[in-house]
C-alpha cells in the first residue's frame, strides 16, 4: 500500500523568478524569525536560482566540483550534501512551524510524499526510499520506472520553525550534476521532467501543480 498524506497543512505561496542564492538566504531567514514570532504563516516559497553548488556540513572535499567549470560553490546550513541550483530547477523553500509532536525527519518525509503525488499529476510515477542502516541517506524523490533521483531535499528546523526545502528538476542542463558528486553518492542518476517525459513541461504548470500538492494558495 503506497503512503498517503493524512493531515492537512494549508501554506501560504510566495512566488519569484531567478533570485540569487546568497540574497534568497537572507529574505529566508527574514521568513524563518517571522513565523518563529508567529508573524507570518506557514509558507511556500518557490523560485529558482542562477547556476551554483551549495553544500552541507557533511559534504567531503572530493565530492566538490572542479573550480574551472565556473560555477560557484557556497556552504550553506541545510542537512544533506552538496547539491547544484540553476535555471530550470524549481526550488520550494518551506519555513513551516512544526507541530508538537514531528521533529524535521517527520517533516521531511511530508515533504517527500507530496512531491510524489506531484509528480505522479505531472506523468511521472516516483518514490521515497528508506536508507538502509550503514548507507548515505537517500532523502528525496527517485523516479519509479527508471530509478533515477528527481527531487533534492535538504532541511533544517530552528526553535521548531523549518527553513530550506526541495529541488526539482524540471528542466535545464543536468551536465553540472556531472562536475561534482551530489548527494553523497558517486553512483546517482540525476534526472529531470523534461528527461523523463521526452520533452520540455510547462513551467507554470509545474509551479501549479506543486502549490496545489502543498496546499498552497497566495496570501491575501
Amino acid at each position: 500500500m503506497s503512503e498517503r498524506i493524512v493531515r492537512a497543512r494549508p501554506l501560504a505561496l510566495l512566488q519569484d523568478d531567478l533570485v540569487d542564492y546568497e540574497k534568497a538566504m537572507e529574505r529566508m531567514t527574514e521568513l524563518v524569525g517571522a513565523r518563529q514570532r508567529d508573524d507570518r504563516p506557514d509558507t511556500l516559497w518557490l523560485l529558482s536560482h542562477p547556476q551554483v553548488f551549495t553544500v552541507g556540513k557533511r559534504t567531503a572535499a572530493e565530492h566538490l566540483p572542479d573550480p574551472a567549470h565556473g560555477i560557484p560553490v557556497i556552504p550553506t546550513g541545510r542537512g544533506g550534501q552538496l547539491t547544484y541550483h540553476g535555471p530550470g530547477q524549481l526550488v520550494g523553500y518551506l519555513i513551516v512551524k512544526l507541530r508538537a509532536d514531528e521533529g524535521v525527519v517527520d517533516y521531511v518525509r511530508e515533504v517527500e510524499l507530496r512531491l510524489v503525488e506531484a509528480l505522479a499529476r505531472l506523468g511521472v510515477a516516483a518514490e521515497r526510499r528508506e536508507t538502509p542502516p550503514g548507507s548515505e541517506l537517500l532523502t528525496g524523490v527517485w523516479t519509479r520506472d527508471t530509478g533515477r533521483k528527481i527531487v533534492s531535499i535538504g532541511m533544517r528546523s530552528s526553535r521548531a520553525v523549518t527553513s530550506h526545502g526541495f529541488a526539482l528538476n524540471a528542466d535545464g542542463d543536468l551536465d553540472p550534476w556531472h562536475y561534482a558528486v551530489p548527494c553523497g553518492m558517486p553512483e546517482v542518476d540525476m534526472t529531470s521532467l523534461a528527461r523523463e517525459l521526452a520533452g520540455p513541461p510547462d513551467a507554470e504548470h509545474v509551479r501549479a501543480v506543486v502549490a496545489q500538492a502543498f496546499e498552497a494558495a497566495p496570501e491575501s
